[in-house]
């Protein structure tokens, strides 16, 4: 991931010094085409976002997380078009496997498109998807006009962050706005799931 890690690392530089504003899902998606990085609730914990697109936001999440790229990110939706540009299409009936839990706290892993970004993917011949059925989600998926990177909006090694406020202390101006609203139900990740088998990977 070098090719792009310096002029990221530039990028992020000049964020740290800003505050994070509060946003609502329409501005937030014109942050997000800009190639910004924002916070937001999700069905279990609060999560970081950006252009799945953008190969420096993408970069930068990385970088704010300590995670390494060969781990991957996962895709959030509001309908299953969404997905397309990043997917490969499985079985029938390993859509329909899918199909029964969304939209809904059930993240599967799906074949990659053939020219799915490794930043994307990480170290897989898959990518992490879902359809959600949070209304945030939802509207940042609506406004932004496409599907988003969802992951969990914490530092390597620390617990999930379970509110705004953990937000803004651990991750401090890192972050280009917040998106306020609560979690969903779920206590915790979503669980994930390998799409032509069913195999659990995560509870």
């Amino acid at each position: 991931m070098s090719e792009f890690s310096e002029s990221s690392a530039s990028l992020a530089a000049r964020h740290y010094t800003r505050q994070s504003p509060r946003l609502s899902p329409q501005r937030a998606a014109r942050v997000l085409r800009r190639g910004g990085v924002i916070a937001y609730p999700t069905e279990g914990v609060w999560g970081l976002g950006c252009d799945p697109d953008n190969a420096l936001a993408c970069e930068r999440i990385l970088m704010i997380k300590n995670r390494p790229w060969e781990k991957g990110l996962i895709l959030v939706a509001n309908d299953f078009d969404q997905l397309m540009p990043w997917i490969t299409l499985p079985s029938n009936s390993a859509i329909r496997r899918a199909a029964t839990t969304w939209p809904g706290p059930v993240t599967w892993l799906f074949p990659c498109a053939d020219d799915c970004p490794l930043w994307l993917s990480g170290d897989h011949d898959t990518i992490a998807v879902r359809i959600s059925d949070h209304p945030v989600v939802r509207a940042l998926c609506h406004y932004f006009g496409g599907a988003i990177v969802s992951t969990s909006a914490n530092r390597a090694g620390r617990d999930p962050a379970l509110s705004a406020t953990r937000v803004r202390l651990q991750l401090r101006s890192e972050i280009d706005g917040l998106v306020p609203g609560p979690l969903g139900g779920l206590e915790g990740p979503t669980p994930i799931r390998d799409v032509r088998s069913g195999f659990m990977l995560r509870r």
